[in-house]
């Protein structure tokens, strides 16, 4: 039933303009990679599709790898469960600086870009610094970074650098984890398996009083609290897109309804 509800819901954001989407092998160990590459056969050509690799979950005892004969090897696969034979932008997943200084790895992605299997490539990052690395050691195309109303230690030196650099970011958890969409408390439990899962109680609390803040600041506007962050992120001059994710088809119409010409925000605070 959640597959159904997937592919529906990315249906929907196809059918509504969407044309960016964002995953990862790793993401179900390759199930998120088959399930959009079946949402998106036969429409292939209307979006740019994005995915990552270096989360080596083939081989337990490498959880990251990036040689250029593993890289290679997951990059066919994702070719595979994704139903193309080209990625418009691949993405190195959470390269340590020990990967990313001297420009080695920059090497094997222009590599794989002349092979006509990539079109582009960047980094999905933790550390702002880490893109400031990368910029000076090599030419991704994007860089990946959290960034929301709660989370802008990326705006402060990494923005304005990619900026000058003509690099795009791409703005992840806009939605800060969900919390912004305002349907979570301090008493929320989440299933294991979710990151949230094992966040401890102090820092839930912590983050409620900063959400609360948040929320407050949303009461009289005609969108809903996740269509006032994703505008905050969107706002932003660096940033090129953002990535909240959708699991329904209501969650589909909500988070793109703000870039949608003559579509009525909604009245729900």
């Amino acid at each position: 039933m959640r597959d159904e509800q997937s592919l529906e819901a990315i249906a929907r954001a196809v059918d509504l303009g969407c044309n960016f989407f964002d995953t990862a092998d790793h993401y179900g160990h390759g199930h998120s990679e088959a399930i959009l590459g079946q949402a998106l056969t036969g429409k292939r050509e209307r979006v740019i599709l994005a995915t990552k690799g270096g989360s080596d979950f083939y081989h337990p005892d490498t959880p990251l790898n990036y040689s250029d004969s593993y890289l290679n090897f997951a990059l066919e696969q994702s070719l595979k469960r994704l139903k193309t034979d080209y990625i418009d932008l691949y993405q190195l997943q959470n390269a340590p600086f020990t990967v990313i200084e001297g420009g080695r790895i920059f090497e094997t992605l222009e590599k794989m870009k002349e092979t006509g299997k990539i079109r582009f490539y960047g980094l999905s990052i933790h550390d702002p610094q880490q893109g400031l690395m990368a910029m000076r050691v090599g030419k991704p195309a994007t860089l990946q970074v959290a960034y929301n109303a709660l989370h802008q230690d990326a705006a402060e030196e990494l923005f304005p650098e990619a900026l000058k650099a003509g690099v795009g970011i791409i703005a992840s958890e806009p939605l800060h984890n969900g919390f912004l969409t305002g349907k979570y408390t301090k008493d929320s439990v989440f299933p294991v398996g979710d990151i949230r899962h094992n966040w401890p109680a102090k820092y839930q609390v912590k983050l409620m009083h900063r959400v609360d803040d948040f929320l407050k600041t949303t009461l009289n506007s005609p969108y809903t609290p996740a269509q006032v962050a994703l505008q905050f992120a969107l706002r932003q001059q660096a940033v090129s897109t953002v990535i909240p994710g959708i699991k329904s088809l209501d969650q589909a119409e909500e988070n793109l309804a703000i870039a949608l010409e003559g579509l009525t925000p909604s009245s729900e605070a």
